[in-house]
């Protein structure tokens, strides 16, 4: 079937049907998941699935209806429910559309090859991830090893000329095993995900990752209360930087529930902060053309050098603040309306060496896992449950569990005195590690 040419012939039909303004987003897709435990192969599950969403407008009131059957009967059905919607709503000025603008193609976002790999191959990828995590005699049990894959294409058309298309596929591999001693017991997990199968970083690499995050938190050592240097690995960054990010969401801006929301060309946090939203990456998880509504992409420096440079909009929250779409629509698939998100984000990498962070650090935390909210997005605190890695006199002595750790985000931010260079952009959100000169940690 020509879904291009579908979703152009359904906007006609929409507007035959009465709708001032209609937009058809269309989504095929297909996933497979291969779970294996103790060399047993648990699942394989492989679905297809696909559908249409259309967003109508009548007379300023919006609606929205969804459907997975391509006959011409249910299409015309769900026309119909958008449309009555719309008409039970109440008229909005700031409901609309985008036009049609041109994008930029990103290079490498679908590999044909993910979808010839033998089955064959990719559960003997899950079952050789596994027995490689538990090769370490430390390692006792398994929770499970996974292959995954995904392909999926969007079509997107609407009455004012636009119509987009772009594919898309990803893959992963990876295991969770438990390290036990005693009455003891830690679970590691490593995964690894890539656009491309060959991308796919070696079984060895990431079965011994997932063993070392296992057995290095055995004999966990609890500390006292203070205040102390806190240094962020690149896998906990996210719930610092999230905080941000939900701050700068432009909806939380319009509704005044933002603690960011007076300091755009502000300084807020240390100079050694940048953080970029690209969503035109090369083989980037987060990557696309465009975005949920069809409005390209960018490359966006968010905050630079500590100070606030931009919010995020989808289209509708653009035009209630009087400003442009920013390109950060942001869709769960055809059964969605469009929200906020962002696409590869990412903190630029400092002059450091990670190893010289925790050299320079006479005491602290090494923070590897959190619980919690962390950075409250309306009013700026920030709290949450530690674990990771206790430094004193620059060297990592022991494991720690079970802490607590609070500031506020204007204390915390302002006080990121050393950035690293460790930086993998192999991920939708990557950070490299980072030190906070002083936090509130909670002990014994």
């Amino acid at each position: 079937m020509d879904y291009k040419d579908l979703a152009d012939r359904l906007v006609g039909r929409g507007r035959r049907m009465g709708a001032n303004e209609v937009e058809v987003y269309i989504q095929n897709s297909r996933n497979l998941s291969v779970r294996v435990r103790n060399g047993d192969i648990e699942t394989v599950q492989e679905a297809a699935a696909g559908g249409v969403g259309f967003r109508v407008i009548v007379e300023g009131g919006m609606g929205f209806s969804h459907c997975n059957d391509f006959s011409d009967r249910s299409l015309t059905r769900t026309l119909e429910r958008a449309i009555a919607f719309a008409k039970l709503t109440t008229p909005e000025e700031y409901n609309a559309l985008p036009g049609e603008s041109e994008h930029s193609e990103v290079e490498g976002l679908f590999d044909r090859q993910i979808g010839e790999v033998p089955m064959d191959r990719k559960i003997d990828m899950a079952l050789e991830v596994e027995a490689l995590a538990m090769e370490d005699e430390r390692i006792t049990h398994s929770s499970g090893a996974s292959f995954g894959e995904g392909e999926s294409e969007v079509i997107i058309a609407n009455s004012k000329g636009l119509l987009k298309t772009y594919r898309a596929s990803s893959c992963a591999v990876g295991a969770s095993v438990v390290a036990e001693k005693g009455d003891q017991r830690h679970t590691g997990s490593e995964f690894c995900s890539r656009r491309f199968f060959n991308d796919l970083e070696p079984l060895d690499k990431i079965g011994k990752e997932a063993a070392k995050k296992a057995y290095d938190m055995l004999d966990p050592v609890m500390v006292r209360t203070q205040r102390a240097a806190v240094i962020f690995d690149p896998t906990v960054a996210r719930s610092l930087v999230g905080g941000i990010i939900t701050a700068i969401n432009g909806e939380r801006v319009l509704q005044g529930a933002s603690f960011l929301q007076e300091m755009m060309d502000e300084r807020f946090a240390s100079e050694l902060l940048s953080i970029v939203d690209d969503g035109l990456r090369p083989r980037g998880l987060g990557s696309r053309p465009f975005d949920g509504e069809g409005v390209p992409t960018a490359t966006r420096v968010l905050v630079e050098n500590g100070v606030l440079r931009g919010f995020l909009y989808n289209t509708q929250a653009a035009l209630r603040a009087g400003v442009e779409s920013t390109g950060n629509a942001s869709r769960g698939g055809f059964t969605s309306l469009p929200g906020i998100g962002t696409h590869n984000l990412y903190i630029k990498a400092g002059p450091h060496k990670a190893g010289d962070i925790i050299a320079n650090t006479p005491r602290g935390l090494l923070l590897t896992g959190v619980t919690g909210y962390g950075i409250n997005p309306v009013n700026g605190n920030y709290s949450g449950g530690a674990s990771g890695f206790w430094i004193e006199n620059g060297s990592i002595v022991h494991p720690v569990q079970g802490l607590t750790i609070a500031g506020s985000a204007s204390d915390i931010l302002n006080n990121i005195d050393m950035m690293a260079d460790d930086l993998d952009m192999n991920r939708s959100f990557s950070a490299p590690t980072f030190r906070v000169r002083e936090m509130q940690i909670g002990g014994a």
